[in-house]
């Protein structure tokens, strides 16, 4: 062994931590550890996407979702545009390599369906083709869903 390697062997590292808010921390665990009092809508971004399915249907989705998991895990949103007159709340899901959204209208009567599936793959340039339904249905109608910067 080398007087160098037996320096660095016999030399305590010191290591800092530091916490996802870059405040130094004393230990791993807690530069790791989540913060206490954080709700995990404070943990969410969100997408903007847009639906056509090929005829006069267009929405502007707004899906919000957690972007420390991955797939990322859709926590919310609304759908609006020309669907059934009326905002769609979004109640779940999920966006990575596909996407899963289910919704429920906000609001009622008028004879449209009360919840919304809508399925699709990723493809280049940012976008998901795929295929949607209303009250259980996932593939009733084809769509692209664009993303929008």
């Amino acid at each position: 062994m080398t007087t160098q390697a037996q320096k660095k062997k016999g030399a305590q590292a010191e290591h800092r931590f530091h916490n996802a808010q870059g405040a130094e921390v004393k230990t791993r665990d807690e530069a790791f550890a989540r913060e206490q009092g954080v709700s995990p809508e404070a943990l969410a971004t969100s997408a903007k996407l847009e639906l056509h399915n090929g005829a006069a249907v267009t929405w502007q989705l707004e899906v919000k979702y957690n972007p420390n998991t991955y797939p990322y895990v859709v926590i919310g949103g609304q759908i609006t545009g020309t669907i059934c007159g009326g905002t769609w709340n979004i109640t779940g899901g999920f966006m990575g390599q596909t996407i899963r959204l289910d919704a429920r209208r906000a609001g009622s009567g008028g004879g449209c369906a009360e919840t919304l599936t809508l399925i699709g793959e990723f493809q280049n340039p940012p976008a998901y083709r795929g295929t949607y339904g209303f009250n259980g249905a996932t593939s009733s109608f084809r769509h692209t869903t664009v993303y929008h910067c």
